[in-house]
């Protein structure tokens, strides 16, 4: 099978058979990476230029009710310093972000941090405060209502990382109380009801094979999500899987690149998990096909309590220091900043 060939194909059809994606994934070289990536530039540039958006990231709390075998916020996890920013808290990051330029806001938490009607009142004091600005939400699982009544609060997009696309694999880094169908539920939901959504997953999560990976790109394409955020698995300490190897940023990167060529005009982050396995990983990302970054927003104070996985960066530094050092980041690899609120384009 010529792997080059089959690059080719996803650039002009934008789609494969699960078998084929399977076998760029497990023929991936550093010279097939690099010539998917020079794709997924081109492509990425023929319609948003050398422009990244960058959205304002707010941690607003750690608590969580579910216990995921992955994340350092489980709710079992003793060792956990758990916090909850205020109403208040969460406005004062937002007037930060916006003194700062930022035009889009992502509140994200451990699963029910809020009751419904306290999510429902920060998204409307958010919007009612700063109308010209998106509000992104990602805080779970909830009934079809309760995302119903978080899309008429004012919340425009919705992000929830699918974690696999395999539902052999869910099972094994979930316990038995999560179930796979209820998360594509949730997604299909929200795009049913207008929100503009998000979906990801983990690289190099335990358990994983390139056969669940063909399986995650084989569901971006059908979905066709508006956004969506991969970074290469991390361990934590306090986890039951804190002895996994971590993922690999090469193949991150790579799979970036696929992800572009499948829907050009995704919303694709070069995430704070890239950057915190591969010290360039960011800028990698960019090179590859993504086109958003997050700095974090959220206060100093709470930054390493959120800790879903072990060294995360960022964590000491103040929000301007943050934004100028990614913004200074992508001007040295030519691709410039922007802070308006990044809605995609559609095609």
């Amino acid at each position: 099978m010529n792997l080059y060939a089959l690059i080719d194909r996803l650039c002009a059809e934008h789609r494969l058979e699960l078998c084929e994606y399977e076998a760029l994934i497990s023929g991936r070289t550093a010279e097939l990476s690099d010539y998917a990536a020079k794709h997924a530039d081109r492509v990425r540039r023929e319609i948003y230029g050398n422009r990244v958006f960058v959205r304002g990231l707010i941690e607003v709390g750690n608590y969580c009710r579910n216990d995921c075998y992955y994340c350092g916020i489980r709710k079992s996890n003793q060792s956990c310093e758990r916090y909850l920013l205020s109403d208040d808290d969460i406005l004062s990051c937002c007037r930060e972000g916006y003194s700062l330029g930022f035009r889009t806001f992502v509140l994200q938490g451990g699963e029910g941090i809020f009751p419904l009607e306290r999510t429902l009142s920060i998204v409307r004091r958010i919007k009612a405060d700063f109308p010209d600005c998106a509000v992104t939400l990602s805080l779970g699982e909830y009934d079809t209502e309760d995302y119903r009544e978080m899309r008429k609060a004012g919340a425009d997009r919705y992000l929830l990382r699918h974690e696999t696309a395999d539902r052999e694999h869910y099972e094994k880094l979930h316990p038995r109380e999560m179930s796979f169908e209820n998360r594509m539920r949730c997604l299909y939901d929200l795009k049913k009801l207008g929100f503009q959504v998000g979906c990801g997953f983990m690289v190099g999560s335990p358990y994983q094979t390139d056969g669940c990976l063909s399986k995650d790109l084989k569901f971006i394409e059908t979905f066709s999500p508006q956004m969506c955020g991969i970074g290469p698995y991390l361990p934590q300490k306090d986890t039951p899987f804190a002895e996994f190897q971590k993922g690999s940023a090469d193949k991150t990167v790579y799979l970036l690149s696929l992800i572009r060529l499948i829907k050009p005009n995704i919303l694709l982050p070069a995430t704070t998990a890239l950057g915190t396995a591969d010290s360039k990983g960011r800028e990698r990302g960019i090179l590859a096909g993504a086109n958003v970054v997050m700095p974090n927003l959220s206060p100093v104070s709470v930054r390493k309590k959120y800790a879903l996985y072990d060294d995360k960066i960022c964590t000491s530094d103040e929000s301007a220091q943050c934004k100028n050092c990614l913004s200074a980041r992508m001007k040295s690899i030519g691709f410039e900043v922007v802070t308006d609120r990044g809605d995609i384009k559609e095609q």
